[in-house]
């Protein structure tokens, strides 16, 4: 391993405090610098971390910092990937990449001309969870994968987050919010998409903030709250994705592939290190099967650590900003293919990540 790389973050928001937690585990990582519109909470947080905190501007000019996080909202991904590669910094982001594939475009050509890398969540695939299951499906566990099936649901984010009106606006809903998780996994499994085709729409319900300092008010929804879609994946499977703020409850399988030979119960790829079990032809009892693949005991950043190694190394690094932009097209695909009801065909392509072998750290593999 070589230099750690310096990292400045830019939103120390709810969702900073998993990666911060993960840090330490990252020895080729850095904390150098915080930012955040709130320079109070940024002031906060970089006692808290030992480090300085700085405006935007200042972290972006800052030389000592190598790679900027980039924890903001979704409508700011694209704006502030680009002044971090203006800057001459890499750039890691929250998904989704941007808010459209003609705002995320220019940041991989950009940076594609500059040399620098993009990268982009969820990293969660990078965990022993779904690297597991694809190992299982890599190796034939379950034969020839035919299909996928994918249901998340829930009732709506306001329940617990303090600030969740981002989530109800473009970039937000249960597709770009949750989609990311399982769309990646989906082509980490099977390859790219060809085409899309969906249905999507929201209810009437008022949406209320259940718990902060905003507790009571009401929250616009500008975002469909209920997508079901069908994935033709380039390789043959089809996966169908059903994401919700709908739901109350139900008892639907979270995510299974099936193939000629049995089933795999794959993990929620939310989280990185769920356990995945598998039903065969022979035995079809669902059987929890031991872990053969994965960065173990991940957590957020590892996606991170991972784009450091492979600057270092000169590879591929997984966790990409391609993988990322073509999981946004499927998404804006299925938002245009239910808005007209018809089938959507992709521009976009990517390479199958490498697989995590067992035992693998990001640091050094």
């Amino acid at each position: 391993m070589g230099v750690p790389l310096n990292i400045g973050v830019i939103g120390v928001g709810v969702i900073s405090r998993q990666y911060f937690e993960h840090f330490p585990q990252l020895p080729n990582l850095r904390l150098a610098a915080v930012a955040d519109l709130d320079l109070d909470r940024a002031s906060a947080v970089a006692d808290e971390q030992g480090v300085v905190a700085l405006s935007v501007d200042d972290l972006l000019a800052d030389p000592r910092v190598d790679a900027v996080l980039n924890l903001t909202i979704p409508k700011a991904h694209a704006d502030i990937a680009l002044r971090a590669l203006a800057a001459g910094k890499h750039v890691y982001g929250e998904k989704p990449l941007a808010l459209s594939t003609a705002e995320a475009r220019p940041v991989l050509e950009r940076a594609a001309a500059l040399g620098l890398r993009v990268g982009s969540a969820p990293d969660t695939v990078l965990g022993t969870g779904v690297q597991t299951a694809l190992a299982l499906l890599d190796e034939g566990r379950i034969g020839d994968p035919v299909a996928a099936a994918v249901a998340w649901s829930a009732p709506g984010h306001e329940l617990w987050h303090p600030a969740p009106a981002f989530y109800y606006q473009p970039g937000g809903g249960p597709l770009f919010d949750m989609g990311p998780y399982y769309l990646t996994s989906l082509v980490s499994f099977f390859g790219p998409v060809v085409r899309v085709s969906g249905t999507t729409g929201r209810s009437t319900r008022e949406r209320t903030v259940a718990t902060g300092p905003l507790a009571g008010s009401t929250i616009p929804v500008d975002v469909d709250t209920h997508v079901t879609a069908i994935l033709e994946h380039a390789s043959g499977v089809v996966s169908t994705v059903t994401v919700s703020f709908e739901v109350w409850a139900t008892r639907t399988p979270k995510f299974e592939v099936y193939g000629t030979d049995g089933t795999i119960a794959v993990p929620d790829p939310n989280m990185f290190s769920d356990p995945v079990e598998v039903a065969t032809a022979a035995d079809r009892e669902f059987r929890e099967v031991p872990v053969a693949a994965g960065y173990a005991d991940a957590g957020r950043g590892y996606g991170l650590a991972d784009m450091a190694r492979a600057i270092e190394t000169g590879r591929p690094h997984r966790a990409s900003g391609e993988l990322a932009f073509h999981v946004l097209e499927i998404m804006e695909s299925v938002l245009c293919a239910g808005a007209t009801h018809t089938v959507v065909e992709l521009t976009s392509t990517v390479e199958r990540p490498a697989p995590v072998p067992l035992g693998a750290r990001p640091e050094t593999w």
